[in-house]
């Protein structure tokens, strides 16, 4: 199939499209900035979300677009929440205008655990939005969807915003375990490639307007993850 990716330069977007590429789809990479990771049987497009001309050459001809271009930094959207808004739900607005327009057969949305929590601040606010928006555009005008709520997503290609790179980056830089937060929450990490399979099977007719979580099995304590990460570094403070 003909497969757009809208964010595909970042961090999990970068590796869904390297992993429909894998199945043989004919995938078209769409981003402000140009993939670091881009295989030789993709095309790149270099545009922005919100620009509709451009965004409508990368849309256009393709039978599936996944949304991955969004702001998923917390800190950034706790601190910008008009850019947040801007992208996260304007940007997405544009994406399904267009995705109804040419006719595309099903708009896969990227979106968090937080989407349904009262944490994440702004950052829950947009994705609420802009899941609420997905699923109105198939009640109204019959557009396909599949929701992807992920939860921690951790591995090669993590920018600096990524929660468990942060944690290492301080711990190898400054010789000290930094985690803003409660140390008595637990998560579910998911790899990153594990997250990129999952995504591709997510085409399978079964997912056609349902929303999936993408999570690992394993409960993990985070003060177990800090003690964890400090033997292996040779930390001792706490």
């Amino acid at each position: 199939m003909k497969i757009a990716v809208l964010g595909g330069s970042g961090f999990i977007g970068s590796h869904v499209a390297d992993e429909l590429s894998k199945r043989g789809h004919k995938v078209t990479i769409f981003d402000k900035k140009r993939s670091k990771w881009l295989r030789s049987d993709q095309k790149m497009l270099v545009g922005d979300i919100l620009n509709y001309s451009t965004l409508a050459k990368a849309i256009r001809n393709n039978q599936i677009v996944y949304n991955f271009a969004a702001i998923s930094d917390l800190d950034r959207a706790m601190h910008e929440p008009l850019i947040s808004a801007r992208i996260n739900i304007l940007g997405t607005v544009q994406a399904l205008k267009l995705c109804k327009k040419y006719r595309v057969k099903r708009f896969i949305h990227a979106s968090s655990i937080y989407a349904t929590s009262s944490q994440g601040g702004f950052y829950s606010c947009s994705k609420r939005a802009a899941d609420d928006y997905v699923e109105e555009f198939n009640k109204i005008y019959k557009l396909n969807y599949t929701i992807l709520r992920f939860g921690s997503v951790y591995g090669l290609r993590a920018d600096k915003s990524n929660g468990l790179r942060k944690i290492i980056d301080q711990a190898i830089w400054r010789k000290k375990i930094i985690y803003q937060g409660n140390n008595k929450s637990v998560r579910k990490y998911i790899n990153v490639l594990d997250a990129a399979k999952a995504c591709a099977e997510v085409l399978k007719n079964k997912y056609k307007n349902k929303c999936v979580i993408l999570t690992g099995k394993k409960i993990t304590k985070i003060k177990e993850l800090l003690k964890f990460i400090a033997k292996d570094l040779k930390i001792n403070s706490k």
